[in-house]
Parts: structure tokens; C-alpha cells; sequence
């Protein structure tokens, strides 16, 4: 992050710092159910805090309506985890740019933390209305931005905000930068990428990007069952998108091409419906049963998958194998998790989103080189896309 103000050059003694998280966690009965967004920020929190900086944090939460508060999503139970990690108060604002904000920001001491209530109870947020930006700009001198799980969007808090106050990448940010465009630019070779999920059309464009950079190219997921359409395969009610069969098939063509080993299922697990009780079999891709679907990879193709993994020196992984949250079909992803977590030698990076569901579900997360907080940004950073809460901080230096 070269040409990118960071968190080291900004002196955070007796000024109002407003912080971007991401505080997106899960919420059970009021109670965090899953912490690790909190204190992935830590970090950057400590460092303004121990520099004598007036912290103001600032995030959304689910998805509200917009048109005001909304008891399901309030920050306040993020408020009382964060005081516990913190192990100091950490004060509530009961608004975002109201007088409960304003009045909780001007009487904050050195060393003190507000937290603000969802910026997403507010539609302003959203749209990037410059009026809301500059409210939130005005309850501090400078603002830092460690969220990047929502750097792919061009919100108020997240780009509207660096144009009115001096800006910088907190630790957070500059951290999933810094290694994500690095694995990019430079991996350890042979560089492994396994991609699941549901669907080729979601994916595609990192499909592309990580056929110039990687060697191996591992499918597994709902859109594997696309690809062996374009193999020619009968995939029975598997979820397939038949207007991406012919893409599919150039990816294939593609890697042929450029010399990457393109890794597709040789064997699946089936069921005749998508339940936990359902009928399950494992049948090899060339004999699915024209009334059954594919959930997961089968056995057969787990090892294969696992080969190649411990064979290399970078892995990058994003998505499941397959309904890795249902006991029947959760083998394939575990299998992919395990033999990650199994190549110490490798710099393993997981990008995000259900992935990071999975480690952290098989507990394997301490096993990880990195874990990036963010799915969809990761994903269009792979893809090689400008990322606005990022380009944004080219604009000023704190």
C-alpha cells in the first residue's frame, strides 16, 4: 500500500479519530455469537487508544429497512463485547449523526471509545448522500478506515467520508491488502486456488483472473455442476446454469491453453432432495441419477483435491466444496479444510465468506496463514477490481 496513507503515520494524541469497522457479526438473544470482525479490529483500536486518541467507531449491522432504528440490529451488544475485549467502557451513541452522537463525541477524553448506533438505520448511508458523510466527518478530526469487508461498496462511511477529513488504512485494511494483492502478484509457486460455491456466473470473473495466476485451479461447489455439463456429463437435478455451459467450457479450453491443471469432480455425493434426512449415495460424475442432485464432492475426489493442496507452496481458497452446514454433505469441504490446514509449509490465505464459515466450524482457523475478513471484497480484488473505500484513501494523507 505504497501510495495509501496507513495507520503509522498518523499521531492519534488528543484528536477525534472516526473509524470505520465492520462490525457485521452474527446475534443470538442480544449476545455476539461469533466475535472475530471485533477483534480482527482490535489492533488499530489499541494503537488510538494508547496514543491518547478520542476513538469514534462507526459500522453497520445486517440489513435494516433504513428508515430509522430497528431493535434486531443495534450495535449495543457489539458495544458490550467490544468493552470486554477492550477491557475498558466502551460508550454507546443511541445514534449515528444525532445529538446523542454529537453530545457522546464532544465530551469524549483522551484514551475513551464511542461507538456509534448502525449507520444503515439511516438510508443516507447507503446512498453515499454527501450531507450524511459530512455529518459523520464533523464528529472528528480524521478518519481511518479498517473495514474491509465493505470496501467493495461506495458507501457514506466508507468513501463519502475520506473527501471532508484527512484518511488513512487502518492495521485491518492495510493488512488484507497488502496480502491479497501480494499472493497475486507474487505467490510462492505452485500457487493452488480452489474455488466452490453455487453458482459459475457468481464466479467467473475470479475463475478468469486466477487462470493467469495460479497453477492449479481446483472446482468444487454448485458450479462444478455447470463445468461437467460443458464435459459433456449428465448432472441430474443438480443445480446447474445452462446459458453458462458454454463459458464453462472455453474456462476449460482456457486452462489447456495456459498450462493450468483444472481439477473437476471425478465423483459426487447425490440425494433425491435437499434435507438432512435425504436418500444419499455416491455415484461417479459419469452415472448421476437423473432424479437426484449433487451436494458434495465425493471421496474420490476429496483425495485428489487434497494431493494437489499439499503439493503447494500458495493456496488461496473461497467457497465450500458443498452443504458443508448439513452433516451428509459436509465431508468434501472438510476434507479441503484439513488438507489446508495440513500444508504448514504453504502460505494459505482464505478469502472470506462461507469459507471462513467453514474453518472456523471445523476449528481449524489458528491453522491459517490468513483469513480474510472480507468475502465480497476479497473477491473483486482477485478479480482485479477497484475497490472505492480503498481508492479513496489515495486522495488524502494524514
Amino acid at each position: 500500500m505504497a501510495d495509501i496513507a496507513t495507520i503509522e503515520r498518523l499521531d492519534g494524541a488528543g484528536k477525534k479519530v472516526l473509524v470505520r469497522v465492520d462490525f457485521n457479526v452474527p446475534l443470538a438473544d442480544g449476545v455476539v455469537t461469533d466475535d472475530t470482525r471485533i477483534r480482527a479490529a482490535l489492533p488499530t483500536i489499541q494503537k488510538l487508544v494508547g496514543e491518547g486518541a478520542k476513538v469514534i467507531l462507526m459500522s453497520h449491522l445486517g440489513r435494516p429497512s433504513g428508515t430509522g432504528y430497528e431493535e434486531a440490529f443495534s450495535l449495543a451488544p457489539v458495544a458490550a463485547r467490544l468493552s470486554e475485549l477492550l477491557g475498558q467502557e466502551v460508550i454507546f451513541a443511541e445514534d449515528t449523526v444525532g445529538p446523542d452522537a454529537q453530545a457522546k463525541a464532544a465530551a469524549l477524553e483522551d484514551g475513551q471509545v464511542l461507538l456509534l448506533e448502525n449507520l444503515r438505520f439511516d438510508k443516507r448511508e447507503k446512498k453515499n448522500d454527501p450531507e450524511f458523510a459530512q455529518a459523520l466527518a464533523a464528529l472528528a478530526d480524521v478518519y481511518v478506515n479498517d473495514a474491509f469487508g465493505t470496501a467493495h461498496r461506495a458507501h457514506a462511511s466508507t468513501a463519502g467520508v475520506a473527501e471532508y477529513l484527512p484518511a488513512c488504512a487502518g492495521y485491518l485494511m492495510q493488512k488484507e491488502v497488502d496480502t491479497l494483492t501480494g499472493m497475486l502478484d507474487n505467490p510462492k509457486r505452485p500457487f493452488v486456488a480452489i474455488l466452490g460455491g453455487s453458482k459459475v456466473s457468481d464466479k467467473i470473473k475470479v475463475i478468469d483472473a486466477l487462470m493467469d495466476k495460479a497453477d492449479v485451479l481446483i472446482i468444487g461447489g454448485g458450479m462444478c455442476f455447470t463445468f461437467l455439463l460443458a464435459q459433456g456429463y449428465e448432472v441430474g437435478t443438480s443445480l446447474k446454469e445452462e446459458d453458462w455451459v458454454e463459458r464453462a467450457a472455453q474456462m476449460i479450453q482456457k486452462a489447456q491453453d495456459k498450462g493450468v491443471k483444472l481439477l473437476l469432480p471425478v465423483d459426487v455425493v447425490v440425494a433425491d432432495k435437499f434435507a438432512e434426512d435425504a436418500e444419499v449415495a455416491t455415484v461417479s460424475v459419469n452415472a448421476i441419477p437423473a432424479d437426484m442432485m449433487g451436494l458434495d464432492i465425493g471421496p474420490e475426489t476429496a483425495a485428489i483435491y487434497a494431493e494437489a493442496i499439499a503439493g503447494a507452496a500458495t493456496v488461496f481458497w473461497n467457497g465450500p466444496m458443498g452443504v458443508f452446514e448439513m452433516k451428509p454433505f459436509a465431508a468434501g469441504t472438510r476434507a479441503v479444510a484439513d488438507a489446508v490446514a495440513e500444508n504448514t509449509a504453504a502460505d494459505t490465505i482464505i478469502g472470506g465468506g462461507d469459507s471462513v464459515a467453514a474453518v472456523n466450524k471445523f476449528d481449524l482457523a489458528d491453522q491459517m496463514t490468513f483469513i480474510s475478513t472480507g468475502g465480497g471484497a476479497s473477491m473483486e480484488l482477485v478479480q482485479g477490481e477497484a475497490l472505492p473505500g480503498v481508492e479513496a484513501l489515495r486522495v488524502t494523507v494524514a
